[in-house]
């Protein structure tokens, strides 16, 4: 029995490290682009800082504003700026990643509802291990100024 307990409790700090994911990641500067009543697309934008000694990986994420909640970037290509899925947006261990217009952002696809300035929208980013963290983004008009200069991971 004295040599199960040593190994159960390394178990178990070992789980409760790995499943602590969640509370190790931050959300900053949070906010959706406000669009006219008839898009039927928008994007949220924020930093997420991970407090953790591990990288974080976010592989999914959801919204009632939206059917569809997608991780993408914006890419040069031939001399054009393109948009694509990505299946996952890494916050490394210490670290930062940003989320801005021109790079790294959230695509909310089919909104469900109108994203009016000032209105809150709920977000929940969810994590490899499968654990996932929930907030509340403002609508905002989009910050054109940024949306050239931004988008890159610390």
């Amino acid at each position: 029995m004295r040599l199960f307990l040593p190994s159960l409790t390394a178990l178990m700090l070992a789980l409760a490290s790995h499943m602590a994911v969640a509370q190790s990641v931050t959300v900053e500067n949070a906010q959706v682009r406000a669009v006219p009543p008839v898009s039927t697309t928008s994007a949220a934008f924020m930093v997420l800082h991970n407090a953790g000694d591990e990288d974080v990986e976010i592989v999914a994420a959801s919204s009632p504003a939206a059917e569809v909640l997608e991780l993408h970037e914006h890419q040069h290509a031939d001399g054009v700026m393109q948009m694509r899925h990505v299946s996952e947006v890494s916050i490394p261990a210490g670290g930062s990643t940003e989320l801005a217009p021109g790079g790294l952002h959230l695509m909310l696809i089919n909104l469900t509802q109108s994203l009016d300035e000032g209105e809150r929208v709920a977000i929940t980013l969810e994590f490899a291990n499968g654990e996932t963290l929930s907030f509340e983004a403002p609508v905002l008009p989009v910050n054109t100024r940024q949306q050239a200069s931004h988008g890159k991971a610390h």
